[in-house]
């Protein structure tokens, strides 16, 4: 190699423990080769990312996040910045055998990591797809901030939240959300880029003009941006200890481009045909550790001393491989825990380790599901407000935020007049990125803090699929490591009018995301009890705001007190029958009533206020006693919920059932704008009744 562009030092950079660096990056690429030359072509390992090239900086990275309430949100070859951080061999090993214990007790890819802190800084959930570090990150540094200077929690002074991606994550949207949140509010925030010159095989001049992110945001507003060399030990570990130290005084978010070599191909199977041999001979010409060897042979080591070192690592690594591969491999008994929170035997919560309220051990005054009506009757609109006003009250770690949720007090006014109440800092407006919306609310909770979110219209919440999908699936992939419990309140559903954008329900796609709670009232009191007990939850709820039925006469009902709470997966029986069940919720519950009595037969009308989880003994129960059942709701018909219920009942009712079990649905087209056309597809009372005659005199 060319040893003349490697940097001699007249005296290390006093601020690292440079043993314990080369300690660290020795031990990377040891564990590295084991598995690209081993464990991966043996088949015993079944992805392999590589870190080759990027251990110096990560490594110096970690050696910084010291303060006990920092955070960082790693990807798929942030291993040696893991090591820094405290992650065992061992424990490493474990996660990419899929052995027991590991990130995820192998339920996820071993390179899919988090961290919960172990004296540095807690490694945030990673997820599989490129960017989704970035918002949840933003999230946890807005948290640092508000318990900082809110709660004045004084063990959050210089705190700050770090984000690791390469050259091609620049691209993502969650990449540039977490941009304008960090940089509008001005957030402790590091955005730490690795730039390796090719998101897989896309060379990074298609991730960003000119292949050069830090260049192209040099004049961005409230970013502070250096760029360098993250093979060079003595610019490397200046350039991070400077950036580290911007943060932490306070001055912003800062972004750091260094330029490292891919010593290897995007994962295992990657074989670099679109690289050249120059190109690939010049990499290697940039390797971080031979030109650590040089800054530290014989500045603070002799060569004997560095071979000492590297037999020792060695030796360690393999002792590390060998214990991981004598764990067993993880419980397929224990495989479908963990999908929402749970109970130990002795009946106490089964906590994670880091997020959400019941970890900060938050305690609510006594509940009741029994209402405590008030004299005068509200609409849906105004008890929801009326909740939120509530709980922010006596939560002083609840916050609400949205698109326009602040001054105008949202587009259909629920939270009118929160924001004088409670302040900016606790009620405020978001840049208009749903994506970011509950990205930020992903770090807020894993912070401590209960987020409450706004996403306008349900077809709004399309974009940010992503991060909800992954929210809800964090406690389940990390094996009850991590939970983030937000309440994410989504509008939607019919009104006045219909359209394809506004009035879409598709409750099911979040039936179908794993660890979701799915709450539907159908009225003011309802909502009441659903939304204090998601507001109080240790799981992730979507509270679904049927626009029909905010300010619909029939959905009023007097406010049923400050202590009422429904627990989820407990269904109402708006009227008893012998003859029918009709099984519904939202706003075919009050059209169900309404064909019933048109209908001049005995029908029993079950609203199961929550979908997920949702109360089969009590559908079954009813359905047993009357022998029929009619399923009625709003979205479309082809893999809707009804579907669903029918299958269980199918299947646990069958010899119950005097006649087939129908369905009522939206058929399978968009809600249109036309008036007329919209009350040609919705069920309508006409339309339930007729069936509910067939079904009896069948």
């Amino acid at each position: 190699m060319n040893t003349s562009t490697i940097s001699r030092p007249e005296r290390l950079n006093a601020h690292f423990d440079w043993y314990h660096v080369a300690r660290l990056v020795l031990t990377s690429r040891a564990m590295d080769a084991l598995e690209e030359t081993e464990l991966y072509p043996q088949k015993r390992i079944n992805y392999q990312f590589s870190a080759r090239g990027h251990e110096l900086s990560q490594v110096l990275l970690g050696s910084l996040l010291t303060q006990q309430h920092d955070a960082a949100g790693a990807y798929y070859r942030s291993r040696p910045f893991l090591l820094a951080l405290g992650l065992s061999i061992e424990e490493s090993f474990a996660a990419a055998l899929a052995k027991a214990g590991g990130f995820s007790d192998g339920r996820d890819i071993g390179a899919v990591c988090n961290f919960p802190a172990h004296g540095r800084a807690t490694v945030l959930p990673m997820a599989g797809e490129v960017g989704s570090q970035y918002t949840p990150c933003a999230g946890w540094a807005q948290a640092v901030v508000y318990r900082r200077d809110v709660l004045k929690e004084l063990d959050y002074k210089n705190a700050i939240a770090v984000a690791l991606g390469g050259e091609g994550s620049v691209a993502s949207n969650g990449f540039w959300s977490a941009l304008t949140i960090a940089t509008t509010l001005q957030l402790p925030l590091l955005f730490y880029i690795e730039d390796n010159g090719y998101s897989l095989s896309v060379p990074g001049d298609l991730q960003t003009p000119g292949g050069d992110i830090a260049t192209n945001l040099k004049s961005f507003t409230n970013l502070y941006v250096r760029d360098g060399d993250g093979t060079d030990p003595g610019e490397a570990s200046a350039l991070i200890k400077e950036v580290i130290g911007t943060v932490r005084s306070g001055r912003g978010p800062a972004l750091l481009r260094l330029a490292v070599p891919r010593l290897c191909g995007h994962s295992g199977q990657d074989t670099q045909a679109y690289k050249s041999q120059e190109f690939i001979d010049e990499e290697r010409s940039r390797d971080p550790l031979d030109k650590l060897y040089h800054y530290l042979v014989p500045a603070l080591l002799s060569e004997a001393e560095w071979r000492e070192l590297d037999l020792a690592v060695h030796h360690e690594v393999q002792t590390a491989l060998e214990a991981a591969l004598r764990r067993p491999d993880p419980d397929p008994r224990a495989i479908t825990r963990y999908v929402f929170a749970e109970l130990k035997p002795d009946g106490s919560p089964d906590l994670q380790q880091v997020g959400g309220l019941a970890r900060e051990g938050q305690r609510f005054s006594p509940s009741s599901d029994e209402p405590q009506p008030e004299p005068t009757r509200s609409n849906m609109l105004a008890a929801i407000r009326r909740t939120l006003e509530v709980e922010l009250r006596i939560n002083p770690k609840l916050l609400v935020f949205g698109e326009d949720v602040g001054p105008k007090g949202g587009v259909h006014a629920v939270t009118m007049g929160l924001q004088e109440a409670f302040g900016a800092a606790r009620v405020f407006d978001t840049s208009l990125s749903e994506e970011g919306i509950i990205g930020r609310a992903v770090g807020m909770a894993l912070a401590g803090l209960m987020p409450v979110t706004e996403i306008q219209f349900r077809k709004y919440a399309d974009t940010c699929t992503e991060q909800l999908n992954n929210c809800g699936t964090i406690r389940w992939r990390t094996a009850n490591r991590f939970a983030a419990p937000i309440v994410v309140r989504v509008p939607g559903g019919f009104a006045k009018c219909g359209d394809p954008w506004h009035s879409v329900c598709n409750e099911v796609q979040w039936i179908h995301g794993l660890g979701w709670q799915v709450a539907f009232p159908s009225n003011a009191e309802d909502a009441v009890g659903l939304l204090r007990a998601a507001l109080r939850s240790n799981n992730p709820t979507i509270f679904f705001e049927h626009r029909n039925l905010l300010d619909n006469a029939w959905a009023r009902r007097p406010y049923p007190g400050d202590h009422f709470v429904l627990p989820p997966g407990k269904a109402r029986v708006v009227q008893e029958g012998t003859q029918l069940t009709i099984v519904t919720w939202g706003a075919m519950v009050q059209r169900s009533e309404l064909a019933a009595k048109q209908a001049g037969a005995s029908v029993e009308i079950l609203d199961l206020r929550t979908l997920s989880p949702w109360d089969k003994e009590a559908v079954l129960t009813s359905v047993r006693k009357t022998r029929r059942c009619l399923i009625v709701h709003e979205d479309t018909s082809t893999g809707g919920f009804g579907a669903e219920i029918a299958a269980v009942l199918v299947r646990e009712a069958f010899f119950s059932l005097d006649a087939p079990i129908e369905r009522i649905t939206t058929p399978d087209v968009l809600i249109p704008y036309n008036v007329d056309l919209m009350n040609a597809v919705l069920p309508n009372a006409d339309q339930i009744g007729a069936k509910i005659r067939e079904l009896v005199e069948f």
